[in-house]
């Protein structure tokens, strides 16, 4: 899963800066649609990098492949409906890094059948596009405060152990430290990217 390469941290700049501000602003997007302007009023609602970037989650991306941006703070009291609006905005971010994903591969697969490519530099930057999005996606979408999963498992579960659900949130960070020192994003994680490549793939067939 570690990556230390430097051409490979280089080329992945800017797939993580993708990655990130598309996941960030669409959740601003989304919660201003369900009718809340908190992001906009604390100047999320923008395609801006120095907004949204964490600078340990991006050291983590680059070097781990999974990471995290500054969280995105929305008042679902503002919501016109309270439990869709958090579902749509929490989904809202790894479903933009899913489309952002195949768009990337959409271009390489053009790329490529057009011989546009004038060496590899290209490729490798938009493969880090590819994977950096899906990883982003996957790994928010981990049930555990403040990831993205956890925000749509609560709409779902009980009062009281949505509180305690969010008690762990000041462990979570080392919860995820624990974890990448385990083989779960080996066995978990990576699966779920190489299927996620494979649908990519089977929607681009006709032009492989």
């Amino acid at each position: 899963m570690f990556d230390f390469n430097v051409l490979t941290i280089v080329a992945g700049v800017p797939g993580l800066l993708i990655a990130m501000v598309v996941h960030e602003y669409a959740h601003a997007l989304a919660a201003e649609y369900m009718g809340d302007d908190t992001p906009r009023m604390m100047g999320r609602l923008t395609l801006n990098p120095m907004a949204h970037i964490d600078p340990v989650g991006a050291l983590m991306l680059l070097v781990a492949q999974f990471g995290w941006a500054k969280p995105v703070m929305i008042n679902p009291n503002n919501f016109r409906n309270w439990r869709r609006g958090e579902i749509c905005v929490s989904l809202a971010g790894p479903m933009s890094n899913l489309l952002t994903g195949f768009v990337a591969l959409l271009l390489q697969v053009i790329f490529i059948k057009l011989h546009l490519f004038s060496g590899t530099a290209l490729s490798t930057v938009l493969s880090l596009i590819v994977i950096y999005n899906i990883n982003f996606a996957i790994f928010n979408m981990i049930p555990l405060p403040p990831l993205d999963g956890s925000r749509v498992l609560m709409c779902f579960l009980p009062e009281e152990w949505n509180y305690k659900l969010a008690s762990i949130e000041r462990y979570s960070f080392l919860i995820l430290i624990g974890l990448m020192m385990t083989p779960f994003f080996s066995y978990i994680l990576i699966p779920l990217q190489r299927l996620i490549l494979a649908l990519y793939s089977l929607v681009l067939s006709p032009l492989l």
